[in-house]
């Protein structure tokens, strides 16, 4: 039987073995048939495989997302369009994250112009904003 070592898919996808094997816990790489020594041997797909879930991580997919595309890759009556739904979601999902971190910024920007850093700790209007249990920031 021939086939890579999981070292051998670890080092040519650029992750560590640890990766390997909690891909395979969480059922997005299958689990590999075994050498007469007992090594997994996997196939040579099993590199795309990990690069492409790497990529769509980098992409805000979390694996329960990824799951599902690998699931749709290998559906045949599935249509680009089931893709471009979840790739919608996903850019709403951002949208609302970046709109967010936009109120996080303000907030704190304005906490920060009412801090000259010259008031002793106790007087810190970052600080007592955070113990305002109001949420008035």
């Amino acid at each position: 039987m021939t086939g890579l070592k999981v070292g051998e898919v670890a080092k040519q996808a650029g992750v560590n073995l640890q990766t390997i094997h909690y891909y395979e816990r969480r059922g997005l790489l299958p689990k590999p048939p075994r050498t007469g020594s007992n090594y997994r041997a996997y196939p040579d797909d099993a590199v795309l495989r990990v690069r492409f879930i790497k990529r769509a991580q980098e992409l805000g997919f979390s694996l329960k997302d990824i799951k599902e595309l690998l699931s749709l890759r290998a559906a045949p009556r599935a249509k680009c369009a089931d893709v471009l739904r979840r790739a919608k979601g996903k850019v709403q999902d951002i949208d609302e994250k970046i709109a967010t971190l936009r109120k996080m910024r303000t907030a704190l920007s304005k906490l920060m112009d009412e801090c000259q850093g010259a008031l002793p700790i106790s007087k810190c209007p970052i600080l007592e904003s955070l113990d305002d249990s109001e949420g008035n920031a």
